[in-house]
């Protein structure tokens, strides 16, 4: 790591409470003079290596079938990474290129990869659920409430037409293999009826 230019971020993973860093990891490493001119207080260090991580570990060669505006989550919840993947040479996640792939790939759980800056990650976009149910202005003989208006229903869907299966080319002959296999089955679950 340290002749990668990355031996700040090793030491924020060494500063970081051991059990809240994920076993199974893929580090998304900006480089020490990226990282010199980053302003971090200390107890922001493991939200700073969760955004820079994905909960799996992936090399580069898994990262490139993610196709661009795909969305990778980041080890902190509720924050993403968007993809824009251009081949190996251009492959982005949001702000930051990948310029050092796979610079850790010893063992099976951590991966590391050299980025060009500091990633700046997608929140996750929360569903805007109109409420049920409204207050009503006025104090007057009405309900304290009033139901919102009900949703319009979705478009119908077509119906599926099955058809039949198209009848076979030739047909099955009395002493075939798989007769034989379902009539050995029946007689088997007929017995086991029996005797149970």
């Amino acid at each position: 790591m340290q002749k990668a230019n990355h031996f700040t971020f090793v030491m924020l993973i060494n500063m970081a409470p051991p059990d809240q860093i994920p076993q199974n990891i893929t580090f998304l490493m900006p480089n020490d003079r990226t990282l010199s001119k980053t302003n971090m207080a200390e107890t922001s260090i493991l939200d700073f290596l969760l955004q820079h991580s994905i909960p799996s570990p992936l090399l580069i060669d898994h990262l490139q079938h993610f196709p661009t505006g795909s969305m990778i989550p980041t080890s902190r919840p509720g924050l993403m990474l968007k993809v824009t993947n251009d081949g190996r040479r251009s492959f982005f996640l949001n702000n930051v290129r990948i310029i050092s792939p796979n610079i850790c790939t010893k063992g099976f759980s951590i991966r590391c990869h050299g980025i060009d800056g500091v990633v700046q990650p997608t929140m996750i976009p929360q569903p805007n659920i109109p409420p049920t149910l409204t207050t009503c202005p006025n104090t007057s003989t009405s309900p304290p409430w009033v139901a919102a208006a009900p949703l319009p229903d979705p478009a119908p869907r077509p119906v599926a037409v099955l058809t039949a299966p198209p009848p076979s080319v030739s047909p099955t002959k009395s002493s075939s293999p798989r007769i034989i296999l379902d009539l050995a089955m029946t007689f088997l679950m007929l017995s086991l009826w029996l005797f149970i």
